[in-house]
């Protein structure tokens, strides 16, 4: 009996289906380099014997639990509150602007948490800009921005894009007929919205709470600024300050059982039911909702976090430019760390999804328990600071595969690993939306299971893989500690730039670095968040054609091939 038939024999999943071999090999290898900062974790840890109990379970690590635990919770609920109606307003309505919002409310992503918290700290602090400007009217003192406040209002900014992204991703495979149906028997948007449309998005919305509750556990920067002391800023402490790295990895292992359980409880959120319809139909675009006299409050609705968090934060880096250029102060050359962020970000971008892909089939289309621990070891590195992940990778790279240390090949696989889970959180809930059915009509017309793959799973969830793709590009962007410790010497980006810029207090350099960081990911983001609809307007032209016999736009004659 040759491998894959023991494999496949091996494998049972809830309904009976066996997988192909092909996706279980290539979703075994996504999990298995996924885990690569676990193992060494857990290496590290060893020599510490039984003096992790100490250092789990003193006083100050409870204490530190529960302010990081308060914090993921008020992120998290303030992310999705904001980030639904956004999702929905920028897809399914009639809003003014909507291309342009769409585009600008996904951009407070790119920018890294230690910029975004300096320019609230410039803002908002009872020094800072907004309480100059409110004197002259006899405010005194504004409330300090710092500790809970100021954590959760960065951290708000910075992830609300996850759960949009997904949720949009979703919104665009939605079969139209299901609202449509609801408002037929009279219900009004609003009860269509609560009864049909959210719980349809119960997935997307699932999967990006899980992507915020990760971030917010794995940031150190932008928590560390606003004086809000969380997990992660005690293990960077232990790093930056220790020889020995004993006790961080032991504390690092404890986020990982904090990951574990985050993604436990996303479990059961996202539950077991069906997304997709049933019966046949046909693929086809919804109608807009129109809004009415409430066309513009929705494009103020959108517009406020575009003001807070890109407006603003733009307008004070224009401001420390500006008045860094009347202070002669001298710029950097940012176009080769510009070349270099554009193109690694793109590289893992693509390389992500790519990974993503057989992870998010296995786990939707052939559940079983293997499935499940593949699909949830990708989400652990995404917890973990940039920094631990990184130095894992040296390990790896080092001891295993030699010919990837100081290659970019060793950056895009850290990349891979710290933000896989945002690619596999939007193709798994498009990929929900996709009746298994269609899937299962191709493969009895003759083709393969690798072939439908491609031919009819792939471009369906396509929403989801460029929402992914969009996400990874960002975060890729401005991730700091991995690109310092893993590029190649001389490897300059962006987010290198504006780090060694802001430590040597150049303001002027650091805003003329973030400036270009935003505009150069702005302009991909847009392309990856406007050709998403675009795709789907095509496909619907496509699938809406009566002369085809296949239901999703398949024709007979490629169907028989």
């Amino acid at each position: 009996m040759t491998v894959s038939n023991v494999i496949s024999a091996g494998w049972r999943t809830t309904d009976g289906k066996r997988p192909p071999i092909f996706l279980v090999a290539s979703a075994a290898v996504v999990a298995m380099a996924a885990l690569v900062p676990v193992v060494y974790l857990v290496v590290r840890s060893a020599s510490a014997g039984s003096d992790w109990i100490d250092i789990v379970f003193r006083g100050s690590t409870a204490a530190v639990f529960g302010r990081t635990f308060l914090l993921i919770a008020v992120v998290t609920v303030l992310s999705v509150a904001i980030a639904v109606p956004i999702a929905w307003l920028t897809v399914k309505s009639n809003m003014p602007l909507r291309r342009i919002l769409s585009v600008a409310s996904v951009l407070p992503l790119v920018i890294p948490s230690f910029v975004m918290a300096t320019t609230v700290i410039e803002m908002y602090s009872p020094k800072g800009l907004v309480q100059g400007w409110l004197s002259g009217v006899g405010v005194e003192r504004l409330p300090d921005i710092y500790g809970l406040r100021g954590a959760t209002l960065v951290l708000v900014l910075l992830t609300y894009p996850y759960v949009q992204l997904t949720v949009r991703g979703s919104l665009r495979r939605m079969d139209p007929a299901l609202e449509e149906a609801a408002r037929a028997l009279g219900y009004g948007p609003i009860q269509t919205f609560k009864t049909v449309t959210l719980p349809m998005l119960r997935p997307a919305i699932a999967a990006g709470s899980l992507l915020v509750a990760l971030y917010t556990l794995s940031d150190f920067g932008g928590v560390a600024l606003l004086r809000y002391h969380t997990f992660t800023a005690t293990i960077m402490i232990q790093y930056q300050s220790s020889i020995d790295r004993t006790l961080a990895a032991v504390l690092s292992l404890v986020l990982v059982v904090i990951a574990v359980l985050l993604l436990t409880g996303e479990g059961f959120t996202r539950g077991r039911g069906a997304y997709h319809r049933s019966t046949v139909g046909v693929a086809r675009a919804g109608r807009s909702v129109d809004l009415g006299r409430w066309r513009w409050a929705a494009a103020v609705f959108v517009g406020i976090p575009v003001l807070v968090g890109l407006i603003i934060p733009v307008g004070v880096l224009v401001h420390w430019l500006v008045r860094g250029l009347i202070n002669d102060q001298q710029l950097l050359p940012l176009l080769v760390p510009a070349r270099n962020s554009l193109y690694v970000s793109l590289l893992a971008a693509i390389v992500t999804v790519l990974a993503a892909l057989p992870v998010a089939i296995l786990a939707v289309r052939f559940r079983s328990g293997l499935s499940r621990f593949f699909e949830r070891s990708t989400y652990i590195g995404f917890g973990l600071p940039g920094v631990v992940v990184a130095l894992s990778l040296v390990f790896f790279g080092i001891n295993v595969a030699r010919p990837l240390y100081q290659s970019i090949w060793l950056l895009v696989f850290a990349y891979g690993v710290l933000f896989l889970p945002a690619s596999i959180g939007s193709l798994r809930s498009s990929l929900l939306q996709v009746n298994p059915r269609i899937e299962e009509a191709a493969q009895g017309l003759g083709r393969s299971q690798w072939n439908v793959i491609f031919s009819v799973t792939v471009p369906l969830v396509m929403p989801g893989a460029l929402a992914g793709a969009a996400m990874v590009f960002l975060l890729a962007m401005k991730e700091l500690p991995a690109t310092l410790i893993l590029s190649p010497i001389g490897y300059r980006t962006l987010s290198t730039s504006i780090w060694s810029a802001a430590s040597e207090a150049y303001f002027a350099r650091t805003a003329a670095a973030a400036l270009l960081l935003v505009i150069a990911a702005g302009v991909p983001t847009a392309y990856l968040t406007l050709r998403g609809s675009g795709y789907h307007s095509d496909r619907v032209s496509e699938v809406s054609n009566p002369d085809n016999a296949f239901p999703f736009g398949v024709p007979d004659s490629e169907m028989a091939r």
